[in-house]
């Protein structure tokens, strides 16, 4: 399968690292108009390079592009793309607004293609335990989830960047931007969020036009309440951390490494659990925004391209999906902004 990303920044990088790891998958080609980046990614493959997305998109032997541009650039790169019949798996978030993604959604209907999300940490062996305990009913009725992404980025990290921080481009900050995995994990694993109170607050890098801390409280449909902490304010960078408590159970992730599991009815498997030495392959970025591994993004383009072939449709977070964590975080922002709490629109 030939896949090509459009974007040279640094996540494209890790998208290159982990299509070369899988066998039958080829990057074919990177766009970008920033050649010199473009073919410094593409050496170690051998993939085209092209300035134009007409170009990419013109070429036939492509069977899917991977987006890696700015946030609020990605409508840019995905309707053209599920226009020329393209499927299209696109970073976090979807886009920065509800609107542009049910516009991607609406399009990838129209062109019968396959719209897809990038949010590798439900791929980490952590949270899959978590999820299939949860639809074992281990937890009981679900009380409380806290998510935790108190991660540092210094002011060169926005300094150095045209987008980074930018309303238009990055469509917040911290929230949209890092907390952003904590969001769509929360709400996959709790379940429907259905209203939001948030206070938010640049702290810790003068000038910056958006918030580098944040944080909000949840109330979920199932009755449940939640809290989310995003910040890139907090020095040296602490992992991203969940806590999922019920009335039977409580279990702790700290990215994708299961750290505390107890529970009223104990399983065969529960100790093993505990003193496995499984998972740890997915997350970082806590203080380096490159410091992470290229395994989750490595098991979603599996899924995706298995989705393509029609071998397999489990391994996707479709728009719709991936749209969720979005709504979230449109809902946390406008509340923290009116000072009043705000419903989820799902």
């Amino acid at each position: 399968m030939n896949l090509a990303i459009i974007g040279s920044g640094g996540i494209a990088k890790t998208h290159a690292d982990a299509i070369a790891l899988l066998p039958d998958v080829r990057l074919a080609a990177i766009q970008s108009r920033n050649l010199e980046k473009a073919r410094e990614l593409a050496a170690p493959s051998g993939a085209e390079v092209v300035e134009s997305l007409e170009t990419l998109l013109a070429n036939e032997a492509i069977d899917a592009v991977l987006v890696a541009t700015p946030s609020g650039a990605h409508a840019e790169s995905v309707l053209p793309a599920l226009r020329a019949g393209k499927h299209v798996l696109c970073e976090k978030p979807l886009e920065i607004s509800t609107k542009r993604v049910d516009a991607m959604i609406a399009e990838a209907k129209t062109a019968d293609r396959i719209l897809a999300g990038f949010f590798p940490l439900r791929y980490g062996v952590g949270a899959q335990v978590i999820h299939t305990a949860l639809q074992a009913g281990r937890f009981g009725k679900l009380t409380f989830l806290s998510a935790r992404v108190k991660w540092w980025r210094d002011q060169a990290y926005y300094g150095d960047s045209s987008w980074r921080g930018t309303q238009a481009l990055d469509g917040g900050g911290a929230l949209i931007n890092q907390g952003i995995h904590a969001v769509d994990l929360i709400q996959w694993l709790g379940g429907t969020v259905a209203e939001t109170s948030a206070f938010a607050g640049t702290l810790a890098h003068p000038g910056l036009e958006v918030e580098d801390t944040l944080a909000a409280c949840l109330k979920f449909q199932n009755g449940a309440l939640g809290t989310i902490e995003a910040g890139t304010s907090c020095y040296p960078g602490l992992d991203l951390s969940l806590e999922i408590s019920g009335e039977q159970g409580t279990a702790i992730l700290v990215n994708d490494r299961i750290a505390f599991w107890k529970f009223a009815e104990e399983s065969p498997d529960d100790e093993a659990i505990r003193t496995g030495t499984e998972g740890g392959k997915v997350g970082g970025g806590a203080s380096d925004p490159l410091d992470i591994s290229c395994e989750g993004h490595r098991r979603q383009i599996e899924g995706f391209c298995q989705a393509i072939s029609g071998t397999s449709s489990t391994g996707i977070i479709d728009g719709h999906e991936a749209g969720r964590a979005v709504a979230i975080v449109e809902a946390i922002y406008e509340s923290s902004r009116t000072g009043k709490s705000q419903p989820i629109q799902n």
